[in-house]
């Protein structure tokens, strides 16, 4: 039997590299979507007044790891969501705990490279400009990530706030090196953007599709729940809309569940699952002006996924 690893958040950071992240994310999408992946939907229990546990449970493979992700989400004095939990790996041949990982760290951290996958897959090779709607800890991570897979020459931010989307791209400069401008207005931060990013915990939309420029391409990330919305009912419809996993976002995407309750869109709006354009066995992008959408959730396969690639690093695992 192997031995328990524990990984905090701080041990998350020290031993995470982009890239790999990337590569692993991009084959747990796949395995989910081949069915190599057994995962069911996230449930959620209601704690009251702003307060709920979620859980998030998967299996990598017959005999692979398996686990969940455990999170508690509670509104905070701010004002704003907190999230606290753990990733819980099972060793698939002895049903033995290997491994338990910070879950706010690794979503910090998997979320962004989900992303950067995407537009690798699905955003123009000349996409050089990026626009953020939102100011936390997804919208640094997102620049950095992206910043990866395409080269950027500009990028706006644009958050509720003036002042802290002033200071935000004052940070993101420095820490990017990236020339990263703030705007007050949404719209004027998207307008002409090659590739869009939505890392809000906006209920209602920040991004319209009117905005979005011929052959844009959208990563709608902040909203995880069938009551919110980041985007409008016209992103939606202008788009090729490419999910993280079909079953998921017909439960839980509240862009999409929107614009099918107005009669906007009916299902076969989900063009392919993320997984299936990574295997090439269902096309991304069809043409240079086609608006391309990457409507992400967020799934347990992807939180394992990147536990089991953390536990696999050590020594004591190779051993």
């Amino acid at each position: 039997m192997g031995q328990l690893r524990v990984f905090d958040a701080a041990e998350v950071r020290r031993r995470f590299d982009p890239d790999a992240a990337r590569a692993v994310v991009r084959e747990a999408m796949i395995a989910l979507s081949d069915g190599r992946v057994r995962q069911q939907l996230r449930s959620f229990i209601g704690l009251g007044d702003g307060r709920t546990f979620a859980i998030m449970p998967a299996a990598l493979g017959e005999r692979a790891a398996f686990g969940a992700k455990l999170v508690s989400v509670f509104m905070g004095a701010d004002g704003r969501k907190h999230h606290e939990g753990v990733v819980v790996l099972f060793d698939g041949e002895t049903g033995a705990t290997s491994c338990i990982a910070d879950a706010g760290e690794v979503t910090a951290l998997r979320t962004p490279a989900a992303s950067a996958a995407a537009t690798e897959a699905l955003a123009r090779p000349d996409a050089d400009s990026l626009a953020v709607l939102g100011l936390g800890r997804q919208a640094l991570g997102h620049i950095q990530a992206i910043a990866r897979v395409r080269r950027l020459g500009t990028v706006r931010v644009w958050g509720r706030d003036p002042g802290r989307a002033q200071a935000f791209a004052e940070r993101a400069t420095r820490e990017t090196g990236l020339p990263v401008q703030a705007f007050a207005d949404a719209e004027r931060a998207v307008e002409a953007a090659a590739i869009v990013c939505t890392v809000t915990a906006a209920a209602d939309p920040v991004l319209k599709g009117a905005w979005l420029a011929p052959g844009a391409h959208v990563n709608l990330v902040g909203s995880s729940g069938p009551a919110q919305a980041e985007a409008d009912d016209t992103v939606v419809a202008r788009a090729r809309y490419i999910v993280d996993h079909r079953e998921h976002v017909l439960a839980h995407g509240g862009e999409l569940l929107r614009a099918l309750a107005h009669g906007a869109v009916d299902e076969t709006a989900i063009a392919a699952e993320i997984g299936e354009v990574f295997a090439g066995t269902r096309p991304g992008r069809t043409s240079r002006d086609e608006i391309t959408v990457y409507k992400s959730l967020g799934h347990a396969v992807q939180d394992l996924a990147v536990a089991q690639w953390l536990y696999d690093l050590t020594p004591e695992a190779a051993a």
